[in-house]
């Protein structure tokens, strides 16, 4: 009978219900002290469905020299929002320094004194990655049309900032030291230069042995071959407990990867709310009228 009352959400509503439920530290989630940042610490910090399980597991194997000894990578390398969710130490030391962390938040709601790592992404492929995402987990296949479940993506969700207010907090910080920017589509392009340029930001001496290691075990096809260790195991469990969500639930992060799958799904009308949001938000405070404009200032600025 208890399973059958399990149900994933079938509309935008229920969606944000469910979410709501998920990320809202209740009664005993509370952790047992707020993260204190060390002045190594490296926290990698995109949006949702930009970059950053790819980051992590980089950053992972850049910092033991291979290890996959973990059945998910945010065992090794945790979301620091979601500490109270799992009544974890946040303040732990971990299996390997620097210690690394992930988190999905804009720059004005993470306390200062680490390291930061923020790597943006196409927000087309990022909000329909986002939507195939949470299909089959939190939203019931089918159920929810793409065109409701952008209303949800462009508004601030429990963590309270959206795609445009994260990514605009992060180029603030463009010539800060203690930060740095990449974009999805060129670590996709040139992922040696971003192993090189990761391991040089976090203080990692990269020898031939180390940088071989990681490209391969960071790459596409490896994780796909591992992944168990990227399908959000640790969350996935949290949500069939707190959000009553069927056993068992399609989570894998990794999945295609890519640049411009959107050109597939997305439809035109939100195509076109998605580069008007842009125009609204995004090019009066950086000057650049499209997101190819930003990733070639992105990319200019990292091979200077």
């Amino acid at each position: 009978m208890l399973d059958k009352a399990r149900r994933r959400a079938h509309s935008a509503e229920e969606f944000g219900a469910l979410m709501q439920r998920m990320m809202t530290p209740g009664e005993g989630d509370e952790p047992l002290s707020p993260y204190d940042p060390r002045p190594d610490d490296v926290i990698i910090a995109p949006y949702g469905k930009c970059g950053t399980t790819w980051l992590q597991q980089t950053f992972h194997q850049l910092r033991t020299g291979g290890d996959m000894d973990f059945d998910d990578i945010s065992r090794v390398v945790p979301w620091i929002e979601t500490a109270p969710v799992h009544r974890l130490d946040i303040n732990a030391d971990q299996r390997a320094e620097p210690r690394g962390f992930k988190s999905h938040l804009a720059r004005y709601a993470l306390p200062d004194g680490a390291r930061y790592v923020v790597s943006f992404r196409n927000p087309k492929d990022a909000f329909v990655s986002m939507f195939r995402f949470m299909e089959g987990w939190f939203i019931e296949p089918g159920t929810v049309p793409m065109e409701d479940f952008y209303q949800g993506w462009i508004e601030p969700g429990p963590q309270g900032s959206n795609y445009w207010d994260h990514l605009l907090s992060w180029w603030g910080q463009r010539d800060s030291a203690d930060t740095l920017l990449v974009t999805y589509e060129h670590m996709i392009e040139d992922p040696e230069a971003h192993v090189r340029m990761l391991a040089e930001f976090a203080g990692i001496d990269l020898d031939e042995d180390l940088l071989a290691t990681a490209l391969e075990r960071s790459s596409l096809g490896f994780m796909l071959e591992h992944k168990d260790r990227f399908d959000d195991a640790i969350m996935r469990a949290a949500s069939e407990r707190r959000c009553d969500l069927p056993p068992g639930s399609d989570s894998a992060k990794v999945r295609k990867g890519g640049v411009g799958g959107h050109k597939a799904e997305l439809p035109p009308a939100i195509g076109a709310a998605i580069d008007e949001k842009w125009a609204v938000r995004v090019f009066p405070e950086t000057g650049f009228a499209t997101y190819e404009e930003f990733d070639a200032e992105i990319r200019r600025r990292n091979s200077t």
